[in-house]
Parts: structure tokens; C-alpha cells; sequence
């Protein structure tokens, strides 16, 4: 048979698919939502491939309870509420770094999120990072497709929502996973639209987040390096998260509502906003700043800091334009096989502050995130 014929055979079987799905919407009657996971899932196109297909209402395994998308706890009402930037311009300046510590500690206890410029990741770096994700996810699905998988240990993957057949609803959201260290596979094996610009943006992404884990380690009155000592910054993975424009943005989310089962999160996104944060049981826009980078605390920097510093709750709205582009660089080594406990640091501890969490490994962690799900 003739790559032609391959192609319009694939087109055809895929295009049959996503009809199938659009069929379903609504139709309480004939609703199995199992099967029509496992279509949707089948067609191994993502959200992107439903938007492609020319839907006009969102199919009914996306559609969130009303509370879910409520935004009646929205910062409108409230808009004192910022989240804060800190400018890390003069890190390296004794008098300037005390201030920075100080405001990454307050940000850290009170936000869980912050945002940081003149991070010294050069702008055309970022850009180019942001303009790969989007040529990955719009190129023919045929390519992407060979990166499509369920396997959450494979390093490299492509999917729709990775916890599709458990969730109560999906998210509007394709998202491409790569292990960037430690061991991560061979260069080749990353996608090709954005394989050499993921690894030079890693090295960026190591060195800030060495700086952070060392700010932070201060912010809690130790030594700069004990964080790093304590291996929260050895291993990180980047999710490239692609949130297509919504027909109906009322009726589902980008992404639900959660906390970062990690250390330390790094978020680079592009100019279309979405996120929000809980704070004082608010949700607070985070809007995006041209050439910052958001930070947040991740869930087990929050065990290890016996709660000196919050993990916050977060979402991303879905959006009628689009696509929303971000890149989160999560530090974590959940790829890693190490038994490696984390518990409360022991300088932190005193019997007005005794620890509030049993230690964990990393590995055991994200599986109990997983089962939450």
C-alpha cells in the first residue's frame, strides 16, 4: 500500500473516531463513558485532534461539575491580591541576597507560588523553548503518535490527561513528558521539533534551580546547599503542557485543581493566561509576566520543611483562545529506583515544632498521588 493510501486510511480511521465522540455529546441515553474514553484515547490525536476534527461543543467526559469550574472564589473582587515577583538581578551581592531570601521565605510560607525575572535564562531561549512545544503538537499526528503512550515510567511520552481512566473528568489538555535528568535516554529519543532546544534549556533550568533550592535552604535559616545536599534538586522532568482553544470554556478546565507532588516546581508559559492559585480560599489570577518564570513550592519541599513553606492549590482554566502554552520543569527523581527517605529536616524539628510526617521515599509518594487521583 502507498504512504498515500496509508495516511488517507489513517485520516479516514481517525476523522471515524473522533465523529463517533461527537456523536455521544449529550446523549445521556447512549452515554458509556468507558468507551468513549477508549476512543478518544484510540485516536491517539489528544485534544488537539477533537478541536481539528471541527467540534463545536466539548464531548461530555470533559464536562466538570459546577463546582469544579466555579469561579465565584475568583480574585475579582480582589485584585490587592498579587502574586509576588522577585528580581534576582543582584543574587550574587551580600545585602541584595538577604532581601531575596527574605521574600523568596515570606512567598514560600504564605503563596506557595512566586514569580522570578532576570533569572539569567536569555528571553530567545524561552521563546524558542515555547515556539518547539507548539511545532511538536502541530505537526502531523502521525509523527506524534509514535510518542503516544500510558506508560508513566517511559522517559519520553506523549498523551491526553494521564490519569484519563480515572479521573472524573478530562482535562482540556495534551501534554508531552521528558525525563531530563538524572539518566535521561539517549538525545534521540526526545521528539526531533524539540529535541536540542528541551536540552539546552535543561542545563538553564539545572543552574536556576540549584539557586532557588540554596535560596530556599536559607530562607529556612540552614545552610545554602542543604537542599541540594539532600538530593531535592538531582533529578527534574519537563511536562510541556498544550491547552487548545475551547469551544465551550465554561463547561471544563485546563487542569484540575492540585498540588505538585514534587520539590520545586518551574513554570514557563506563554503570553495566554489561565492559572490561577487558591490563596485565603480565593482563586488569584496569575497573569503572565513578560520574561518571568513561576516558581512553587512542590508537596514534598513542604514535608521536608514540616511545613514551613505550602504547597499551594492550582488550576489552569480552560481558555476560548488558545492554544496556552507552559512548560513545567518539575525537581523530582521519581524515575529513580532509591528507597531514599524525606522527612522532616531535623534542624527545623524542637518540641514546639515536632514533625508532622513519617518519611517517605519518592517513589511511594507518587504512587499515593497517583491513587488519590
Amino acid at each position: 500500500m502507498s504512504v498515500f493510501a496509508l495516511c488517507f486510511q489513517f485520516i479516514e480511521t481517525m476523522t471515524s473516531s473522533l465523529q463517533q465522540i461527537m456523536a455521544s455529546t449529550g446523549n445521556g441515553l447512549d452515554y458509556d463513558k468507558e468507551q468513549e474514553l477508549k476512543t478518544f484515547d484510540d485516536t491517539k490525536a489528544g485534544v488537539k485532534g477533537l478541536v481539528d476534527s471541527g467540534i463545536q461543543s466539548v464531548p461530555k467526559f470533559f464536562v466538570a461539575s459546577s463546582e469544579e469550574t466555579c469561579n465565584e472564589k475568583s480574585d475579582l473582587r480582589h485584585t490587592h491580591f498579587n502574586v509576588p515577583i522577585i528580581d534576582l538581578r543582584d543574587i550574587g551581592k551580600d545585602g541584595a541576597r538577604c532581601e531575596i531570601v527574605k521574600e523568596i521565605g515570606i512567598a514560600s510560607s504564605t503563596w506557595g507560588f512566586f514569580q522570578v525575572v532576570n533569572h539569567d535564562i536569555p528571553q530567545d531561549i524561552t521563546d524558542e523553548v515555547i515556539e518547539s512545544i507548539r511545532r511538536f503538537n502541530e505537526q502531523p499526528n502521525h509523527v506524534k503518535e509514535k510518542f503516544y503512550s500510558r506508560d508513566k515510567m517511559k522517559k519520553v511520552r506523549f498523551n491526553s490527561n494521564f490519569d484519563l481512566y480515572k479521573a472524573r473528568f478530562a482535562n482540556w489538555r495534551d501534554t508531552l513528558s521528558c525525563l531530563m535528568a538524572p539518566n535521561p535516554p539517549p538525545p534521540e529519543e526526545y521528539p526531533e521539533a524539540c529535541r536540542e532546544i528541551l536540552l539546552k534549556f535543561s542545563k538553564y533550568v539545572t543552574k536556576l534551580g540549584q539557586d532557588l533550592f540554596k535560596l530556599l535552604s536559607e530562607a529556612l535559616g540552614l545552610n545554602s546547599n542543604h537542599l541540594t545536599n539532600m538530593g531535592c534538586a538531582d533529578g527534574h522532568v519537563f511536562y510541556c503542557h498544550y491547552y487548545p482553544a475551547c469551544p465551550e470554556p465554561n463547561l471544563t478546565l485546563g487542569h484540575t485543581k492540585h498540588r505538585d507532588p514534587d520539590f520545586l516546581t518551574i513554570l514557563l508559559q506563554n503570553q495566554i493566561g489561565g492559572l490561577q492559585v487558591l490563596h485565603d480560599n480565593l482563586w488569584v489570577n496569575i497573569p503572565p509576566v513578560e520574561g518571568a518564570l513561576v516558581v512553587n513550592v512542590g508537596e514534598l519541599l513542604q514535608v521536608i520543611s514540616n511545613d514551613e513553606f505550602k504547597a499551594a492549590e492550582h488550576r489552569v482554566l480552560a481558555n476560548c483562545a488558545g492554544p496556552r502554552l507552559s512548560v513545567a520543569s518539575f525537581f523530582t527523581t521519581h524515575f529513580e529506583p532509591s528507597e531514599k527517605l524525606f522527612s522532616p529536616i531535623e534542624e527545623l524539628l524542637s518540641d514546639d515544632s515536632p514533625p508532622l510526617y513519617r518519611g517517605t521515599s519518592v517513589k511511594d509518594y507518587i504512587d499515593f498521588f497517583a491513587s488519590l487521583v
